[in-house]
């Protein structure tokens, strides 16, 4: 998939892709602000809000000081079944 190299949208619409394709599958930790401000060519600042957007999307959480991760389950998903290889 290729990386958008301009603004906090398109690092939203990238990483929400990402999440919903199982690239990053529910329960991963995302790489660090700094990684993906490298990533994505982009400030950390936009990363940031960016993330920001995630969190209230519900795609991911966060804990200070620890980091992101992808939520659980995203909302309207169901929930996984017993054969679900991700479990």
């Amino acid at each position: 998939m290729p990386i958008p190299t301009t603004g906090y949208r398109e690092v939203v619409e990238d990483l929400a892709a990402r999440i919903k394709s199982g690239e990053y599958a529910p329960g991963d930790r995302l790489p660090t602000y700094r990684e993906l401000s490298e990533l994505y060519q982009v400030s950390v600042t936009t990363v940031q809000r960016a993330l920001i957007i995630l969190q209230d999307r519900r795609l991911v959480v966060g804990l200070q000081g620890r980091g992101l991760w992808v939520a659980e389950r995203q909302v309207g998903e169901p929930a996984a079944r017993d054969d679900d290889p991700r479990r």
